[in-house]
């Protein structure tokens, strides 16, 4: 099979915006910033060597829009105008290789420890919480919500200041957003909680005032899990879902998938991968970015063939930063994990980068 459409350059249709390939750099948790929220050296470097490998476009890690949305420590955040002299130090190096690169905006909801932001975590209804010191998250009121809202605008301006090609919204993996998707954690009978267009009201409002603040040109997108039994997020829920931030024209989707060839949990005889029943549902849509399990070139393809515009990766990019530039060859299939400390070293893995991935089981020797 010719590997060469993952060569051909994407334009995104709003604002003809072009990506130089179709590779992008997944946002991955990495704990090497600092605890003031400024974006570290070592991060920087890590991607910084993967836009030099040859990404197309680049995915921050998740990046809190305020002191209290912080869920681990080592994240970075876009909080405070502190942070953008750092930032622009980042995107700047990454133009210089002709890649792209986007921050992920995030607020960890209900898994924001108590002990690390100072605040009892937020939701969008209460629940048990162990990060909480009272045992239970507090239900987002009115004046919460606005603030949220408030603080992804703020934070994306900031990124726009600071030099970055867009935003992507984190709507997925059980944080803040997601929670107020899922019908399992969304019980409330207001405004923003019931039907699916309520649930989805606070990532709508979020996206529009973002929209109305920045440029035209700023690119924003939207990443979602298309499915999370826990929280009660389906498949047929996520396609219903996927049609309302497509009528107010949003840049790409992300979809989410550990596994990007796995067939549906929510719709189990549908022999199609996720990624198809998504694309297949639509006449058109937005730039779709499909990320989880695809490690060759042959995989890579596979995926476009399955309607994918753009290939996520992660995993396979943590060991193997020239990842895009070893697609030329149609036979690509690099080592799997493990990986020795000196490889993870030379990949600009920091010592607390590779002691949080000794927490994958089999991913560090």
């Amino acid at each position: 099979m010719s590997n060469s459409k993952i060569f051909t350059p994407y334009i995104f249709s709003r604002n003809n915006i072009t990506v130089k390939n179709r590779t992008v750099l997944a946002a991955m948790t990495n704990k090497q910033s600092h605890k003031n929220g400024k974006i570290s050296d070592d991060e920087i470097k890590w991607l910084l060597r993967r836009a030099r490998g040859g990404f197309g476009l680049l995915t921050t890690a998740a990046t809190n829009v305020s002191l209290e949305s912080k869920a681990w420590e080592g994240e970075f955040g876009v909080y405070s105008d502190l942070h953008i002299p750092n930032l622009r130090k980042l995107t700047s190096a990454v133009h210089k290789t002709e890649s792209l690169i986007v921050a992920q905006l995030f607020h960890g909801g209900i898994r924001c420890p108590q002990n690390l932001t100072g605040q009892t975590p937020i939701s969008a209804s209460e629940f048990d919480c162990k990060e909480s010191f009272s045992g239970k998250s507090k239900r987002a009121d009115e004046k919460d919500i606005d603030k949220i809202i408030n603080d992804f605008t703020s934070s994306a301006l900031r990124c726009a200041e600071a030099g970055f090609d867009g935003v992507e919204l984190h709507g997925a993996h059980g944080y803040l957003i997601s929670q107020f998707l899922g019908k399992k954690t969304n019980l409330r009978n207001d405004k923003w909680g019931g039907s699916l267009k309520s649930r989805a009201r606070l990532l709508i409002q979020i996206y529009k005032s973002i929209r109305k603040t920045i440029p035209d040109s700023f690119i924003v997108g939207v990443r979602i899990s298309p499915e999370i039994e826990g929280l009660g997020i389906n498949l047929q829920d996520s396609i219903r879902l996927i049609g309302i931030p497509k009528q107010h024209s949003v840049d790409f989707i992300h979809l989410s998938c550990w596994d990007s060839f796995s067939k549906s949990l929510s719709i189990p005889n549908d022999k199609r991968t996720v990624t198809e029943i998504i694309t297949e549902s639509f006449d058109s849509l937005p730039c779709i970015i499909s990320t989880g399990s695809v490690w060759s070139t042959k995989h890579a393809n596979d995926l476009i063939c399955k309607g994918a515009d753009l290939i996520g990766v992660g995993r396979v990019a943590i060991a193997h930063p020239d990842w895009p530039k070893n697609l030329q060859n149609p036979n690509y299939n690099p080592k799997p994990p493990p990986y020795s400390t000196l490889e993870l070293k030379k990949a600009k893995l920091n010592e607390n980068f590779i002691s949080y991935m000794r927490n994958w089981e089999g991913f560090v020797k």
